[in-house]
């Protein structure tokens, strides 16, 4: 879940604030930091939220991809077009497909 201060840094990320209970009517401006309007923040949030969450495919092939190490193995003895290293990541793409 992005948070609220995520949100705040985003859209001013020299802000300087205290939140309680990650709640948008419980922040603190500290320091002369210029307020940011819950609205502007929620819509912020929302927004960041969206990206993450169309990002998951990303994350679930980053973590399913052979190491480096592997992939590199399969490249030395296949080359780049040989079909076990083509293989390997096909069936990570397919398992974790774009959007």
């Amino acid at each position: 879940m992005i948070t609220i201060t995520t949100a705040i840094l985003a859209i001013n990320p020299q802000a300087e604030v205290s939140i309680n209970s990650n709640d948008v009517k419980k922040i603190t401006w500290h320091n002369g930091t210029t307020p940011i309007a819950e609205t502007d923040i929620l819509a912020k949030q929302a927004e960041l939220q969206t990206a993450y969450d169309n990002a998951k495919y990303q994350r679930d092939r980053a973590e399913a991809y052979p190491s480096i190490g592997d992939q590199l193995d399969l490249i030395y003895h296949a080359g780049v077009g040989g079909d076990a290293f083509q293989a390997a990541i096909k069936a990570v793409k397919d398992k974790y497909p774009k959007g």
